[in-house]
């Protein structure tokens, strides 16, 4: 029923987002975009890397847990890896079910999730020529706490 995928190629939101309407009442999403600043200095981009196998079986384990939590008819995690820029999509976290509350509550419970339990290590570089591996922060696990 998932569909996960770790790419470095774009999200078409439009395409998935029309494939997990099929057969359902509701389909809420979140769409991460790569910020243009962080801790206040100017991002040039935004280096994602990831052990592949670990990666996707982790993916499939939040979404099969989301599936058990609440009934969905669909449910996407896309997720990008590579250098992105500015601007760039870099996740979609997608559910689908026949009535809203299930949708929104599954969608939330994948971005938070998504957050602290994706194996992703994510080095920032900025404009002054500097970069640093992005760390855990507190307020990420309290969300995903809170579930």
């Amino acid at each position: 029923m998932p569909r996960i995928v770790v790419t470095t190629e774009d999200i078409d939101v439009g395409a998935e987002l029309a494939a997990l309407e099929v057969g359902a009442g509701a389909v809420a999403s979140f769409v991460g975009v790569v910020r243009g600043e962080a801790g206040g200095r100017r991002l040039t981009s935004l280096i994602l890397e990831h052990y592949p196998a670990m990666t996707e079986a982790s993916l499939a384990e939040i979404a099969k847990t989301a599936a058990n939590r609440w009934q969905l008819t669909g449910c996407t995690i896309i997720h990008r890896v590579g250098e992105l820029t500015p601007g760039a999509r870099i996740v979609l976290a997608a559910a689908a079910s026949a009535h809203r509350a299930d949708a929104l509550a599954a969608t939330a419970f994948l971005i938070d999730w998504l957050k602290t339990d994706a194996p992703f290590w994510k080095r920032e570089n900025f404009a002054d020529g500097t970069s640093h591996w992005v760390s855990a922060r507190d307020e990420d696990q309290e969300a995903r706490n809170r579930w």
